[in-house]
């Protein structure tokens, strides 16, 4: 990335509170006043952008509560990732200070501020022009040796591990008594049916969620029924396979030993975090089918007759599950009687509320619900306007797009055993059914 020229903390009337030259290839003095004029342009003609051209200079900034933090350039700079760097700055300056968005706490802690700014950008000095670029922003690594009045050292301690390599998101020193490592595949479906039964959307958008719990620097390994794999390895047709699509990994991850072989390989971070999230977009049978059979006694008389069916197998049970049954605003005393679970009328949602506290894989339950209306036409107008079915609930145990982890190793120099448990869950996302007639 091309070097920033300076960065700059400005108050709601754009005066300086902290700033830094790096390069000295701009008017800083007037650099904020240029900023303010510019962004008050356009401003009052509705133009406003985090990027702002003022001639051979580049604006670039994020306005957080009362201040805005600037950064300047004359270089062609990757916009995108100086936005991140300013938002991860700012993610910074608020575990330092708590109260980064006051400036009375920037100017009380503009010691710590300036070495912060200064840490934060790798600073080079050839024999012609000293140059800045960003460097890693993690707060946590930075706190090792970056320290608070109240934290400070006696003894200045050496530079951590993850300064001085690509581990930025771990530190060193971590001591568990009991290490372990749990990873849980969560799945959300999401789909869309029409007013015909028929499926126009659907989607599975799933996440492996991990949290490490590990002593030392330990690497990790893991494997999936990745598909590719599986036909590169001759395998396809013994074992069950998955095509993943739109694959993110954490920043540990290392993509080149995944494009090699298909190993998910790993120092984690300490604690809780995304390993890699994926989307699957082929046709996914409706877990929990819903159906809505409208009946009109009379003028003013109308039942529902609805039916939830689990289309899983009978080894797995969904549970929590909630399904909100559309009611026209006008209903009057609705009377519901259910086969299992409990039901209440909503009038705040102008909805049924069915909740289920555990439903076994290939079975059906039953609802009714009489209500009255002023009017049939009111009814048939009302129906037209029902938003649709919503569906809510969660199967443990259970992998709706078939993935499995293989293997979940971790070797650490030391030796230690480390206990892996892995988990799998199912549930809702964005899930809807659209009655007849809507």
């Amino acid at each position: 990335m091309p070097a920033l020229s300076a960065l700059l903390f400005l108050d709601a009337r754009g005066k300086p509170v902290l700033q830094r030259d790096y390069r000295g290839d701009v008017p800083l003095a007037k650099v904020a006043e240029r900023f303010m004029a510019k962004l008050n342009e356009l401003e009052e003609t509705g133009g406003a952008a985090p990027i702002l051209l003022d001639g051979n200079l580049s604006y670039v900034y994020v306005q957080y509560s009362n201040l805005y933090v600037l950064a300047v350039t004359k270089a062609n700079v990757n916009a995108a990732a100086t936005l991140v760097f300013l938002h991860k700055l700012i993610e910074i300056f608020k575990h330092y200070f708590h109260e980064a968005s006051r400036e009375e706490s920037l100017r009380d802690n503009f010691v710590i501020a300036y070495e912060l700014l200064d840490e934060r950008m790798l600073l080079c000095c050839p024999c012609t022009t000293p140059t800045a670029h960003p460097q890693f922003t993690e707060a946590k690594i930075l706190s090792e040796y970056i320290k608070t009045d109240a934290h400070r050292l006696a003894v200045q301690a050496r530079p951590p591990m993850a300064v001085t390599n690509a581990v930025s998101w771990r530190q060193e020193g971590l001591y568990y008594k009991k290490n372990e490592v749990f990873l849980d595949v969560v799945e959300s479906v999401n789909l869309l049916v029409n007013s015909n039964g028929t499926v126009v959307r659907s989607e599975v958008v799933g996440a492996l969620k991990m949290r490490a719990y590990l002593s030392g620097m330990p690497e990790c390994k893991c494997g999936v029924n990745d598909k590719v794999l599986f036909e590169a390895q001759g395998r396809t047709g013994r074992q069950k396979a998955v095509d993943l699509e739109d694959m993110k990994f954490h920043q540990c991850v290392r993509l080149a030993s995944f494009e090699r072989d298909r190993t998910i390989s790993f120092i984690p971070p300490d604690g809780a975090f995304d390993l890699m999230t994926y989307r699957l977009s082929q046709n996914i049978k409706p877990l929990i089918w819903v159906e809505c059979q409208v009946d009109k006694h009379s003028r003013s008389r109308t039942e529902y007759l609805v039916k939830a069916r689990s289309q899983f197998k009978e080894r797995s049970t969904a549970t929590s599950v909630e399904i909100l049954l559309p009611l026209p605003p006008d209903a009057i005393s609705p009377t519901v009687r259910t086969s299992q679970g409990t039901a209440v009328y909503a009038p705040e949602k102008d909805a049924l509320v069915w909740k289920i506290k555990n439903f076994p894989g290939g079975r059906e339950f039953l609802l009714r619900c009489k209500f009255g209306l002023p009017s049939v036409a009111a009814e048939d107008e009302a129906q037209g306007r029902l938003p649709p079915i919503k569906v809510k609930f969660e199967i443990p145990y259970y992998s709706v797009s078939g993935i499995q982890i293989r293997y979940l190793k971790v070797i650490e120099r030391s030796g230690y055993q480390a206990l892996p448990w892995v988990r799998y869950l199912t549930q809702a996302g964005s899930y809807e059914i659209r009655m007849g007639g809507t």
